[in-house]
């Protein structure tokens, strides 16, 4: 026998016995029959491995008599539902559609107010134009958007999506339609179950040309803010209107038309990408919509006359299991699953949820905007570190767009100096230099520019040194510098051309050149 076999024999042993303590009752290792020679082990309780006792999960399988004869996934028959959330969520939709739809059309010192003219590479926002120069202010204002986005994440979860989105805002309007034309929840599931008729066909095609006229108005009020808007619809509905504005409204009327009528809750499951990074900005004290299951549970229908103690003795919770909160839900989901990254807060479920609790006499929130933390009973905490620092940093990066926008001069000058002559020599004996000088009034007011040098005594400046430059124009100045060469120290002398506007003395630019001999 070598080590090896003795090393597993020893090990069989080891386990022999302990098998044998385990059992309280020494088994002989060859037959596997009680040994009544050998001596008992016995195992105090202490020396016991403590086992925790895991009752099982009860999974709600969905009820069969209540199910539709619809996949959900394929088609989403989205419920109205009336409630507080749901007028506030109306209000503040309506608002902003009006905000997209009004502000193309404003007028602001005798243009447009906001152009993003990208023919022209500059946009205008008001009193304001951004320039490609621009296009830190530009960064910073994508930056903060995204930081605003992540505070406003941390603290009430995803109510970008279900209050303010413009996915969640078109698709509600489309439905809206479908309600009004098509009927109720149930009328439109049966409607789609008919066969084709007069009644279904003329109500299809009421519907989905109100669709396409929402969409084409959409896509026409997008285009207006990068083409001037009042001469963009007069130019499209007499086909006047070029190639690619044709184009670009047209794809975005289609866009509109499959994303709000037809793919709806894709976007925002399978499509949007804010759906995916969500939970990275969750944590236990986030308000999200949730189900409270302690309460709840166990679900299932009563009457309304049916006794608490009855109640209580059929062990039954709050929940009524009427599957409103499913069908309210633009998403198509069961919000007592728990949270899911197809929530987008909208509250519909929590309105539904709450008139139902009215009707049998429960207390509200039964489903309510709440945090993990207030489900378990504990304190919901608003002000934490990680939220805090989103705020602290949103707040030093509006600062520094605040500063950078009043600190900017409406104003660039580029100087290209003459590559053909590094200098030449006059009939005079003077040393010129030749300069070319790009102004740009990067405001959206005409100005009056003065242009001088400095840094070289007893120069003379030959060309204009007033000129008049026009709102958003850049001003082309040819100019020249000479010198007696016996003022001159050495072959290159640092000078500064500036320009400074005449009816504000604070719009100036100073830019450093070289003047050169030999």
């Amino acid at each position: 026998m070598n080590n090896c076999q003795a090393d597993i024999i020893s090990k069989n042993t080891k386990n022999n016995t302990l098998q044998n303590a385990m059992s309280d009752k020494p088994v002989d290792g060859q037959t596997g029959t009680s040994n009544p020679s050998a001596s008992a082990v016995k195992v105090t309780p202490d020396q016991q491995i403590p086992v925790k006792n895991i009752s099982p999960i009860k999974i709600h399988k969905p009820d069969a008599d209540k199910q539709d004869h619809y996949t959900p996934r394929s088609h989403v028959y989205v419920r109205q539902v009336k409630g507080s959330l749901e007028t506030f969520r109306r209000f503040f939709g309506g608002f902003f559609i009006l905000l997209f739809a009004g502000l193309p059309w404003l007028q602001f010192g005798g243009h447009q107010a906001i152009l993003f003219d990208l023919e022209a590479q500059r946009f205008h926002i008001f009193g304001m134009t951004l320039w490609p120069q621009d296009l830190t202010l530009l960064a910073w204002i994508f930056i903060i958007s995204a930081f605003a986005l992540f505070v406003v994440t941390t603290f009430a979860g995803r109510v970008w999506c279900g209050f303010m989105c413009p996915q969640t805002t078109w698709t509600y309007m489309f439905i809206w339609f479908e309600h009004k034309i098509e009927g109720p929840r149930n009328k439109r599931i049966k409607l789609d179950q008919r066969n084709m008729d007069f009644d279904k066909f003329w109500r299809k095609s009421l519907k989905h040309l109100c669709w396409f006229l929402v969409a084409l108005v959409t896509s026409l009020t997008f285009v207006g803010y990068f083409v001037p808007i009042d001469r963009l619809f007069a130019e499209f509905f007499t086909l006047q209107s070029g190639f690619w504005v044709s184009f670009w409204v047209l794809f975005f009327t289609f866009c509109t038309y499959g994303n709000a009528g037809w793919m709806r809750e894709i976007m925002c499951t399978h499509i949007c990408p804010y759906a995916r990074f969500q939970s990275a900005m969750f944590d236990a004290d986030t308000f999200t919509v949730a189900y409270d299951a302690k309460r709840g549970e166990k679900r299932g229908p009563r009457g309304r006359k049916m006794s608490q103690q009855k109640i209580q003795e059929k062990g039954l919770g709050d929940c009524i299991d009427c599957n409103l909160c499913v069908q309210v839900c633009p998403t198509g989901i069961d919000i007592r699953n728990g949270l899911q990254y197809e929530c987008i807060n909208c509250g519909a479920c929590v309105d539904a949820c709450n008139g139902v609790m009215d009707k049998m006499g429960y207390a509200k929130n039964l489903i309510s905007f709440t945090s993990e933390h207030r489900l378990q009973g504990k304190f919901t905490k608003i002000l934490r570190p990680k939220l805090v620092g989103y705020v602290v940093v949103l707040s030093v990066m509006v600062g520094l767009l605040a500063l950078e926008v009043a600190t900017r001069v409406p104003l660039e000058v580029d100087i290209i100096r003459d590559r053909n002559a590094l200098y030449r020599e006059t009939f005079d004996g003077l040393v010129e230099n030749v300069y070319t000088l790009k102004i740009l009034n990067k405001s959206q007011q005409a100005f009056t520019y003065q242009v001088s040098v400095s840094g070289l005594p007893g120069h003379k400046f030959i060309g204009d040194t007033e000129i008049r430059v026009r709102g958003s124009e850049v001003f082309t100045l040819p100019v020249s510098v000479a010198i007696d060469p016996y003022e001159l120290d050495e072959r290159v002398t640092d000078i500064r051309i500036q320009v400074q506007a005449v009816e504000d003395q604070s719009i100036k630019v100073s830019q450093p050149s070289k003047f050169l001999y030999r």
